[in-house]
């Protein structure tokens, strides 16, 4: 099984559990507050079997910059939370990062 699977999936926890962090307002409502925990403890076990292939930097790049990029589009469609130009560059520039790391170099291990 490529190792592109269990990190893929666990971005989508990671996410998932970071939108459930929002709707547990600072940990007061019991339900998003444990979704939010399962999630991100399935995301880290996900990230770890991605690791017996990828390099941690790598690995943790994809993982952090798609969540990052998830996030932020989350934010935006679900909760009304603006981007301004700044933030909407950054976004890019972080995305553009992991397409030069998995387009070009060697440590991806392709």
């Amino acid at each position: 099984m490529s190792p592109f699977v269990p990190l893929g999936a666990a971005i989508v926890l990671e996410v998932v559990g970071t939108s459930l962090l929002q709707r547990s307002e600072q940990f007061t409502r019991l339900a998003p507050t444990l979704g939010m925990a399962v999630c991100y403890l399935a995301s880290f076990y996900l990230l770890a079997v991605s690791l017996k292939v990828l390099p941690l930097g790598i690995a943790y790049a994809i993982w952090s910059a798609c969540g990052v990029a998830l996030v932020a589009m989350i934010g935006l469609v679900v909760f009304g939370q603006r981007l301004d130009l700044p933030a909407v560059l950054g976004l890019g520039l972080i995305v553009a990062g992991v397409v030069v790391i998995n387009v070009f170099s060697r440590s991806v291990g392709h």
